[in-house]
């Protein structure tokens, strides 16, 4: 199977000064034709599952279209996604902030994918997708390295819960890299598919690791690749793997 994680940063390209001149302005105006360029490059790579974060499902900046939808039709896909804060969070009912989210996209379908939330920090979402052999969880953590912290503890008792082999996806926001999570990955027994520690971040002129797919036991790596695109601020990640059970 292969698996794709892409921060697109909402399809407003990486960072070019926007029409007005307001702080967070750029971040308003989608990048004309953006989206296309994102969705031509996925269905290149042509993955079985896809995790976006940060995918604008619908607000004025994106011209109401749903990215998650638009490219999961475009590349024959299934999608689920959800705003990526709190559910109590006054985020939910703001514009523009209430349609950003995460996106999980899988054929033929999607089915067995759950919502739980972090009880700290901003960005609160974890995506769960259940398949027949492996779970795959999608997160986006927080800024504040204190939060990351309260969130990793979070995430490693969802990991030890499954019954299943796991697979972790998502910028963990780590400005030191692998070594911020070390002990997280020791104590829920997770590997990085990115041995060599290549960067992901800024994707002009990459210099700091922040996204991750990590994996567990019962899980074989075949491929990992960080393609230099600059569709967005970050670079994706493209892995390959096997599930020891399905063999």
């Amino acid at each position: 199977m292969r698996i794709l994680l892409y921060n697109i940063r909402y399809a407003i390209g990486m960072g070019d000064p926007a029409p007005v001149r307001l702080p967070g302005a750029r971040y308003l105006f989608s990048g004309s034709g953006t989206l296309n360029r994102i969705t031509d490059f996925i269905k290149e790579q042509d993955p079985d599952i896809v995790g976006l974060i940060e995918v604008d499902t619908g607000s004025v900046r994106s011209g109401r279209v749903n990215q998650a939808e638009a490219i999961a039709e475009s590349i024959g896909h299934y999608s689920s996604y959800e705003c990526k804060y709190g559910e109590d969070s006054v985020n939910q009912v703001l514009p523009i902030l209430r349609k950003q989210a995460n996106a999980f996209l899988a054929a033929p379908r999607i089915h067995g994918e759950r919502f739980h939330y972090f009880d700290t920090g901003i960005k609160r979402l974890i995506i769960e997708l259940e398949l027949n052999d492996v779970a795959i969880f999608l997160v986006h953590l927080s800024l504040k390295y204190r939060h990351r912290h309260f969130q990793l503890r979070h995430l490693y008792e969802l990991v030890d819960r499954s019954e299943k082999p796991v697979i972790v996806a998502g910028d963990f926001n780590t400005f030191w890299g692998e070594n911020e999570i070390f002990l997280f990955m020791k104590a829920a027994g997770l590997r990085s598919a990115n041995i060599d520690g290549i960067p992901s971040y800024p994707s002009r002129a990459p210099r700091l690791e922040l996204d991750f797919i990590l994996y567990s036991d019962g899980i074989d790596v075949s491929n990992f690749s960080v393609p230099t695109v600059t569709f967005s601020d970050h670079l994706p990640l493209l892995c390959d793997f096997e599930v020891a059970a399905a063999r």
